[in-house]
């Protein structure tokens, strides 16, 4: 009894203490900022939860869209047992006590068992290919969430099995109410501008956002005004690396070629702006750019080509960043 006691105020205390996104976290399909076209009114994903007719699904999104959210919330409203595994530390030893436990439950109480599975591009295909039969017999509900390209990094098999939802980042209206929600939990109040900066280097990363807004907040607690000002904003800040994964190392170059085929020299700027800061290797920039001289440009202007030869063997010879 006393073990139970002591248990529960383990609990209390550590969800006064979690960090503000934590907190924060939705208690209802409603609270969900962003996502409408999954979750909003009539929306496919809204209507399976509410419904609790969910099959294996994967969710697919950037840091800080909800994922883990979402997954919570099915917790609340499903009548099958709920299980939660990262496949960061998991192995398939974990998956087989996991399914085993299952499968006793589903023939001692007729109750099925969802698996929320984070990171799931983590499991290599061993692991992945030990969840195979039990979600192809149902088994396992399982939801999978990833931040990868789940066309490369979760096997086929498994992939055909089930549906695919992508979570967007969020818009500014969305990072604006989550901060919002922020602000009132923190008991704190924000200049306009101060707000605005934390919008824009939010990147539509929820979480960031939270975090960002949770030191700015502690950071007036020695002034004693609760407010937070541009200065706290830009402090709390600091500098946050960009996101660039694998499908923006294509999305990006794409729409930096697009961009000077359309003659828009600040977008051109931009996007080569943005893959060098993200670390981009410029003899990559380079090989593309001798590749749109030659079939954007061509005779044109000859000399085109020539300029796109000289600077990618530049980038060759020399490197960033002198080239």
């Amino acid at each position: 009894m006393s073990g139970d006691l002591f248990a529960s105020a383990a609990e209390e205390r550590l969800a006064r203490r979690a960090p503000l996104a934590e907190r924060l976290r939705p208690m209802r399909l409603d609270d969900i900022v962003g996502q409408d076209h999954l979750l909003g009114p009539g929306r496919p994903l809204r209507q399976l939860i509410e419904s609790d007719r969910l099959s294996s699904v994967i969710l697919w999104g950037p840091p800080g869209t909800g994922k883990t959210s979402v997954a919570r919330l099915i917790a609340r409203v499903t009548a099958q047992e709920f299980s939660e595994m990262s496949a960061v530390n998991a192995s398939v030893k974990d998956v087989r006590e996991l399914v085993a436990r299952a499968k006793a439950r589903l023939g001692e109480r007729d109750v099925g068992t969802i698996l929320f599975l984070d990171e799931v591009h983590r499991f290599n295909k061993a692991q992945q290919d030990a969840l195979l039969p039990s979600v192809e017999s149902g088994l396992l509900v399982l939801i999978g969430a990833t931040t990868e390209n789940p066309f490369f990094e979760v096997n086929p098999p498994l992939l055909s099995r089930s549906t695919l939802f992508r979570l967007e980042l969020l818009g500014r209206d969305a990072v604006r109410r989550l901060l919002e929600r922020g602000l009132e939990a923190e008991e704190v109040s924000a200049d306009e501008d101060a707000l605005e900066l934390l919008v824009d280097r939010a990147g539509g990363d929820g979480r960031h956002a939270l975090t960002s807004l949770e030191i700015a907040a502690a950071l007036t607690v020695g002034r004693g005004d609760g407010r937070i000002t541009l200065e706290d904003v830009e402090a709390a800040l600091g500098t946050k690396a960009l996101r660039y994964g694998r499908d923006d190392h294509f999305d990006v170059i794409s729409a930096f070629i697009k961009s000077i085929r359309g003659s828009d020299v600040d977008a051109g700027l931009y996007w080569l702006a943005r893959m060098l800061a993200a670390g981009e290797d410029a003899r990559f920039i380079a090989r593309r750019l001798v590749i749109l001289a030659s079939e954007d440009v061509g005779n044109a202007d000859p000399q085109a080509l020539t300029l796109a030869v000289a600077a990618m063997q530049a980038c060759e010879l020399v490197g960033l960043p002198e080239c």
